[in-house]
């Protein structure tokens, strides 16, 4: 064989070889989900007498320090937090012992904050602890934090605050507190290893983070005790912390500002434009004045219009009405009838018009406006509309009827039942009997409470944290019942329902 076809013989040989080989990629073995482990720590976890200014963490792999600003937590809070920083297989926490006070316990929780470099497995559950006297503060305190609107626990993100008893109320928005615990999902808190001394408490929905009371402005909800509390007072009589959001501050200076803002806008944008801002607002104040109504006319056959709202018209601009000109008929065995109707605007929605009947169920009705009946400020008249629908039956809706017990009614309280429907109040009223009926109530979600009225103003007034004035009091009936058309329900604030179905009934069987 000649060297030419060795040459091709080999290279035959090595191209089968190459084929029959697999290449796959490594397996790598299992994932490694085992989290860090602290080796040696210096000085030593739990210490008495010592003032601790820098602490040394030593693991047995490489690690990662990420969001400690969030995770890591010193209590009693200082005013300049711990600096925690890690590299390689080492974490230093680093702090300001000249801010540590004396015969003090303190804990350094790291929540998350520890994680191994590659898989991010999470060093957890740990609590660094030492003590600048003698011993070691092991008090408790605990309670639930009730949402003051509903009387039922808050499930928000709710921290709960503790500061020194020698502070005043004033304190909660002009700084951090002494310490501080989360709310878990049932309401409920607790503060471990607290010292034998009084403290204020509060409970803050923290919108902003800082671990101060910012107010409502900031969508913040506040709740506080009316005394001083004591830590190992709480093992029989858990605190009750009602958490509320305070009555906005809509005073004319605020609005003052907010109008020197856009005024001074407006005129920058006109400086801008070479003043078109201002034809462009002539040619917006002459937009055609339109309006709809809240009714399905497509079919007068179904029954589409909810007797429990009012009917509504919309408009898209301010406008001049003439109610005379409406009018509201339905037809009863070929006798078309008028019934007597209410029209008004509502205060807080200005561009609407409500009107209101007694309504019949399951009928056709024409709601007609003439030529006429509305105009916009310059005179111009709006188009003239005729709408036909068709009520919801009695089939349609469901019916509840709640017993009550006779000491919200014979008593010297005043009491309000407070029915809500999908968010909407469909009843809020005195209770002046055991038992409420509603026959017509459109499928939804109920849920029901009772308002201790301590002013007998007839609705529920919220809480004024600095006038020391507490949320009043909501009693509230510990389970939702969501209605099915054609349902009767039973509701009795004197038992606890076991099961939502409870009470129920379906009229058709």
């Amino acid at each position: 064989m000649g060297t030419r076809g060795f040459s091709y013989l080999l290279l035959v040989i090595l191209c089968i070889g190459a084929g029959c080989a697999n290449i796959t990629s490594p397996t790598g073995g299992k994932k490694d989900t085992i989290p860090p482990k602290l080796r040696t720590i210096d000085p030593a976890d739990s210490l008495l007498n010592t003032r601790v200014k820098r602490i040394e963490m030593h693991f047995d792999e490489y690690i990662t320090v990420s969001d400690a600003a969030k995770e890591v937590q010193i209590s009693p809070i200082l005013s300049m937090p711990p600096t925690v920083t890690g590299k390689n297989k080492t974490v230093v926490v680093k702090i300001v012992d000249s801010l540590l006070e004396d015969s003090t316990t303190y804990r350094i929780s790291f929540g998350s904050a520890i994680k191994d470099l590659h898989e991010g497995n999470v060093f957890k559950n740990y609590t660094y602890t030492f003590s600048t006297g003698s011993y070691f503060d092991s008090l408790q305190l605990r309670g639930t934090v009730i949402n003051a609107a509903t009387g039922k626990p808050d499930t928000g993100s709710v921290i709960v605050t503790l500061y020194s008893a020698t502070e005043s109320d004033s304190a909660v928005v002009r700084k951090k507190p002494k310490y501080v615990t989360k709310a878990d999902a049932t309401g409920s808190f607790v503060f471990k290893g607290l010292p034998c001394r009084p403290f204020r408490i509060y409970a803050l929905k923290d919108v902003t983070g800082n671990l101060i009371y910012d107010g409502p402005e900031q969508g913040e909800m506040i709740a506080f005790n009316d005394t001083n509390v004591w830590p190992g007072d709480t093992s029989e009589t858990p605190v009750k912390l009602r958490i509320f959001m305070e009555k906005l501050d809509t005073t004319i200076k605020k609005d003052t500002v907010g109008k020197a803002r856009k005024d001074s806008s407006a005129i920058k944008s006109d400086k801008l434009s070479g003043g078109r801002s201002k034809d462009i607002k002539k040619e917006n104040k002459k937009e055609v004045l339109s309006y709809s109504v809240n009714v399905d006319t497509s079919n007068s056959e179904k029954r589409t219009f909810d007797i429990t709202r009012p009917l509504k018209i919309v408009f898209s601009k301010p406008f001049v009405l003439n109610k005379e000109k409406i009018t509201l008929t339905y037809d009863s065995a070929g006798v078309k009838v008028t019934p007597a109707i209410s029209i008004r605007t509502d205060s807080l929605h200005p561009l609407e018009v409500r009107i209101t009947t007694e309504w019949s169920l399951d009928m056709v009705y024409t709601l007609r406006l003439p030529k006429g009946f509305a105009k916009d400020t310059s005179g111009a008249e709006v188009m003239p509309g005729r709408f036909v629908f068709r009520t919801a039956n009695e089939d349609d809706y469901g019916k509840i009827q709640v017993h009550l017990p006779s000491k919200y009614y014979h008593s010297s309280q005043h009491y309000l039942l407070m029915v809500v429907g999908d968010n909407d109040t469909i009843h809020l009223k005195p209770i002046t009997d055991t038992i409420v009926n509603f026959h017509t109530l459109r499928p939804a979600t109920y849920t029901f409470r009772i308002i201790v009225d301590k002013n007998n103003n007839g609705k529920w007034d919220t809480g004024d944290l600095f006038g020391r004035v507490q949320p009043e009091e909501v009693i509230p009936y510990n389970d939702q019942l969501v209605l099915k058309p054609g349902w009767e329900n039973i509701i009795d604030f004197e038992q606890i329902p076991q099961d939502k179905k409870a009470g129920q009934r379906d009229k058709a069987k």
